[in-house]
């Protein structure tokens, strides 16, 4: 039976996205891990590759297409003795057995077959449930289910639409396959999905404006994404405010002489790369601030994942330096610069902007005094920083003097961290740049 290739969701967010370019064409065999498209998400352009071996029947998505929907059959790839004739009847079969999975996920594992088996040898047929319903896995998945004695029944597919795969029985044994199905979690199909705010149709609004000159600009996926999620954020989470004003001289002062010291390196710190590791210093000082919103419980991050936002033309990625209370100024910096300058080329892969317990978001290169970050979920916090400026200030003598003064804003999430512990945070935070050669011990 001919396979159906699907669009599919290469990000968690992902609802649809942009068929960019194909790297195949009708009749061209494929082996499982072929590259077969350019697909364009909503964060960036990835490869998508082959799960099963076969040739291309039928393109059904024409390059250059957008707004394709996860999971719409994007071609038909055809098996050992199908021809085209085999599509038609294919798309009409009843769709009835096809296994049901509310969110499919992309499989971009790799299918290599073992070296040691025998090129000829035939996949076996298809094999059928209990209920007589076949089951859906691809050749390789069924020669190797074959070989182990497992019974492809009690076996839980990863691949689209719930076909087993290679990566699904590779490491089962007969003896161990009633373990393997019940192992594997169902997925909830009651997780809410992201939505546009409710608000006057585009067509009521655009009544109100007859008559005016305008530009209309079509949303892209990232916009669309952006739009959903900060929207949910907003209506969803508990969002409360926490602000202080920082004295950034001794750290100016620091950082020149490091700057100095590091110039034959051709290293320079930013402010920024500070703000990272005072951050990721205080998630350690504080560690019941190093969290995340679960749904019904609160993940403890031990390590410092620290998402820093990142501006680019159309929208902004929030990289994530992990591990970043064990890493040099020197390093984060590095780090950071190489995940800045791919996130604007579009170039960051998602393990790269998923995860983190904590954000910042730095506007003060722009001249932003203060403003209030919208918490990015599941994070538990965001640190929104302004600008640094020379402002009077009472010293602890009680003498007037200038000094140079950022104000930031602590976003939190109050279902994980509540205002006792915000401040603990907040106060950690500025102990550790008021006080930068701390950071070094």
């Amino acid at each position: 039976m001919p396979i159906e290739i699907l669009m599919p969701a290469l990000s968690p967010t992902m609802e649809e996205g942009t068929l960019a370019k194909w790297l195949v064409k009708e009749g061209d065999t494929v082996s499982s891990g072929d590259l077969l498209a350019e697909i364009e998400t909503d964060k960036a352009t990835m490869e998508f590759e082959a799960v099963d071996e076969g040739v291309i029947g039928k393109i059904m998505v024409e390059e250059g297409s957008e707004g394709v929907k996860v999971n719409t059959v994007i071609a038909v790839l055809l098996e050992d003795g199908e021809s085209a004739d085999d599509i038609g009847s294919a798309k009409a079969a009843p769709k009835d057995d096809a296994p049901k999975d509310d969110a499919p996920k992309a499989d971009t594992s790799k299918e290599t077959p073992d070296a040691k088996a025998p090129e000829a040898a035939a996949a076996p047929p298809a094999p059928k449930g209990g209920d007589g319903k076949r089951i859906f896995a691809s050749p390789l998945a069924r020669r190797i289910a074959a070989d182990k004695g497992v019974d492809l029944s009690g076996v839980s597919g990863s691949g689209p639409h719930g076909r087993i795969v290679k990566a699904d029985v590779e490491g089962l044994s007969a003896s161990d396959t009633p373990k393997a199905a019940a192992s594997k979690p169902a997925e909830s199909s009651d997780a809410p999905k992201p939505a546009m705010a409710a608000g006057p149709s585009a067509s009521t609004v655009a009544k109100m404006y007859e008559g005016r000159e305008y530009t209309e600009v079509k949303l892209d996926g990232m916009r669309k994404t952006i739009a959903a999620r900060l929207t949910e954020a907003k209506q969803t989470v508990p969002h409360f405010y926490l602000r202080r004003d920082i004295q950034l001289d001794d750290l100016l002062a620091f950082r020149a002489t490091l700057n100095k010291q590091l110039e034959a390196r051709g290293v320079k710190l930013s402010v920024n790369d500070f703000i990272i590791k005072a951050c990721a210093i205080a998630l350690q000082q504080v560690p019941d601030a190093n969290a995340v919103w679960a749904g019904d419980r609160i993940l403890k991050l031990t390590p410092s994942d620290v998402a820093v936002a990142v501006a680019i033309e159309g929208g902004l990625f929030t990289p994530v330096l992990q591990d970043a209370h064990h890493k040099s100024l020197s390093a984060l910096s590095a780090q950071m610069k190489d995940l800045a300058t791919r996130a604007r080329d579009r170039k960051l892969a998602p393990h790269e902007y998923q995860g983190g317990s904590f954000a910042i978001s730095n506007l003060g290169m722009f001249g932003i005094d203060n403003f209030d970050a919208v918490i990015n979920p599941p994070h538990g916090a965001i640190l929104a920083v302004g600008a640094g400026v020379k402002k009077p200030v009472v010293g602890k003598d009680g003498e007037l003097a200038v000094a140079t003064v950022m104000s930031v804003t602590l976003s939190v999430d109050h279902r994980v961290i509540d205002g006792a512990l915000g401040a603990e945070l907040l106060n950690a935070i500025k102990d550790n740049l008021e006080n930068p050669m701390s950071m070094l011990a």
